[in-house]
Parts: C-alpha cells; sequence; structure tokens
C-alpha cells in the first residue's frame, strides 16, 4: 500500500495528529479534595481547653459527616467563638463552603487555619485546591509545594501539583511531580494516565506506553486509556498489539465508536480491507448513534475515498498527488476541561 494514502489514526495529543475524532482523549482527572482529619480520633481527643469549645467542635464533626452542612457550619462557628486558635474547625469551614462552591471565602479559612498554625499540611493542601479552582495556578503550585514541605508523603498534594504543572506546560516538572505521587500511592490510576499524557507530549513513547498499561491493570474499563494505547502502539510500529487492544476496547464497551475507527484504519493500514470496511462501519453507526452527524459524513467520506483507491491501485502507487484534505487536516476536538472542574470525567473520585 502507498504510504502516502495510508490513513491515520483518531488520536489528539501526539503529534502525528489526528484525521477527526469526536471525543476529547487527554483529560485531566479532577484534583482529589481530600478531608484529611480522622473523625474519630477527633471524638476521642480534646480539641480545645474549653469544654463548651470542644462540645460544639465534635457536633461540628458529626453534622459535617452526616452532610448537614448548615448545622456544620454553626457548630465551628461557636467552637470558634469560645477559642478562636481551633485551626481544625477553619479547616473544617473550608471543606464546608468547597463543597458549597464558594472557594473564595474557603481561602479565606484555610489562610486563617496556616495562620494560628503555620505547620498544618493539610490546611496548605486545600487552599492550593482553592487557589487551583480559582485559577489562580501560581499561587496554587506554591501552596501544593508548601504543604509537602511540611509534610513530603502527602500524596494528593504531589498528585495536584502535576496537574497544575501540567496546565502551565511545565511538562517535565509535572512529569516528576506525577512520578512522585506514583511513589507515594502505586494505586492511583488518574496519575499513571495523566504521566502517560504528559510523556507522550515530551514524544517518550516507550514510557507513556508503559503507564498507559499500568492505567489498565488499576482501571481495566478506561476506555480512553485503552484506545491512546492502542494508537502509541500502533505509531510504535506494532499493528498487530494495536489490534487486540482496540478490539478488547470494543468487548468491553460496543459502543466505543472511536475504538471502531481506529481499529478500522489499523487494519486498513496492515492492508485487511474487508475487516477495516467492518470496523468502520461500526464506528460510522455508533457516531449514527449518538447524532454525531459530522463524524458520520466524514467516515462515508473515508469509506469512498478507500473504495476509490481500491478500484485504482496503480495510480494509488504512482500518482504524486496528495491524499484529499480531509485525510491531511487534523480538526482540533473539543478544548479540554480544566482540572478541578466538576464534569470533567467519570472516571475522577473526589473524597471530602
Amino acid at each position: 500500500m502507498s504510504q502516502k494514502y495510508q490513513l491515520k489514526l483518531c488520536f489528539r495529543g501526539y503529534y502525528y495528529a489526528a484525521v477527526f475524532c469526536s471525543s476529547v482523549f487527554l483529560i485531566l482527572a479532577a484534583p482529589t479534595f481530600t478531608n484529611f482529619l480522622n473523625s474519630k480520633l477527633l471524638a476521642e481527643t480534646a480539641m480545645s481547653q474549653d469544654l463548651v469549645a470542644a462540645s460544639f467542635f465534635q457536633q461540628g464533626v458529626t453534622r459535617y459527616n452526616r452532610q448537614d452542612l448548615q448545622g456544620a457550619e454553626y457548630a465551628f462557628r461557636q467552637a470558634l467563638r469560645r477559642d478562636p486558635n481551633l485551626e481544625v474547625a477553619r479547616n473544617y469551614l473550608g471543606n464546608i463552603f468547597m463543597l458549597q462552591h464558594r472557594p473564595d471565602v474557603a481561602m479565606q479559612e484555610y489562610a486563617d487555619a496556616v495562620k494560628i498554625n503555620p505547620n498544618y499540611s493539610e490546611a496548605y493542601y486545600n487552599l492550593g485546591l482553592a487557589f487551583h479552582r480559582q485559577g489562580q495556578k501560581e499561587a496554587a503550585i506554591t501552596t501544593y509545594r508548601q504543604a509537602l514541605v511540611i509534610d513530603p508523603s502527602m500524596a494528593a498534594a504531589q498528585y495536584n501539583l502535576g496537574l497544575v504543572l501540567y496546565e502551565q506546560g511545565q511538562l517535565e516538572e509535572a512529569i516528576a511531580a506525577y512520578q512522585q505521587a506514583i511513589n507515594l500511592d502505586s494505586s492511583n490510576a488518574n496519575a499513571y494516565f495523566n504521566l502517560a499524557i504528559a510523556l507522550q507530549q515530551q514524544g517518550q513513547v516507550e514510557p507513556a506506553i508503559a503507564a498507559y498499561r499500568q492505567v489498565l491493570k488499576l482501571d481495566p474499563q478506561n476506555a480512553t486509556a485503552q484506545n491512546n494505547l492502542g494508537s502509541l502502539i500502533a505509531m510504535n510500529g506494532q499493528p498487530a498489539e494495536a489490534v487486540s487492544v482496540y478490539q478488547q476496547a470494543v468487548r468491553q464497551n460496543p459502543k466505543n465508536a472511536t475504538a471502531y475507527y481506529n481499529l478500522g484504519v489499523t487494519l486498513y493500514n496492515q492492508g485487511d480491507i474487508k475487516k477495516a470496511s467492518s470496523a468502520l462501519k461500526r464506528a460510522r453507526n455508533q457516531y449514527r448513534e449518538q447524532g454525531n452527524t459530522e463524524q458520520v459524513e466524514k467516515i462515508e467520506q473515508l469509506m469512498q475515498q478507500i473504495v476509490q483507491i481500491q478500484e485504482q491501485p496503480s495510480q494509488a502507487e504512482t500518482s504524486e498527488q496528495q491524499p484529499p484534505n480531509e485525510l491531511e487536516t487534523p480538526v482540533n476536538p473539543d478544548d479540554l476541561p480544566m482540572s478541578g472542574e466538576e464534569e470533567s470525567t467519570s472516571f475522577n473520585t473526589e473524597q471530602y
């Protein structure tokens, strides 16, 4: 098959860009909002020498754990009236305001907490998260790093630091942060996923492949990781393994239009036109079910071009003309969601 007529994979982020795709591949996992406090321990430990303040504080913890945020806020306020130095109550109030999507108010509570206790790593972490969600990225970087100076074992801070560094275009620093987050918590599939994205953008194909494999060990249903892994493997000259990855993806999710598309492209480039056409038809049908008429039309045009190439093999081998623009011009997918937005991805986990 002439190299000029070789189709390209639907894969965004790698510099051999895609023909088209409907899904956003390079999705950042949202920062984990963690409440590090152990409520059982708090119930057994006097948080204040003022017994009334301690009682109100425990009421606040109980109501917070029951998701009675209004009642919890009242109790923590009463505790702070009796004992203004309860930094943990300030941290809880910050958490409440974050849950209520009021990061500007939350930042003040976290800032007050670290003023009371400059070694309060959890409050620094949460302050960093509030900065992050407000788009104050340099402040977020500084604050996450301060949390890590106090507590180098804080995996969530390393992970979120990687996110914000990636958003700032500091790929090497982001990779280092993700790797450290993985060292601290090897079960974090999102850290491996984001590490793979950063590595592939740097052109480090083999390490990116290894990272995607780790994602799929931890999260076998991650269709985005499967598609990206298959695309990297195919581009790395291993089309047979790429076909296997895509086939696994469509077995797990028969509605995965992108996997069908990439499977069809890879089979076509291997010369298996019959199976390629079948996979492309499945991709077209899935896009049609989704109501994505633009992608349906593009696949139909692509399939027509394949037929034309098959009918004129000699011209395909000898012509100096480039393939039609539809096969050459990458079409940018939708903009990436910002890390920390609630709607980021289905596989993100936020802990409070």
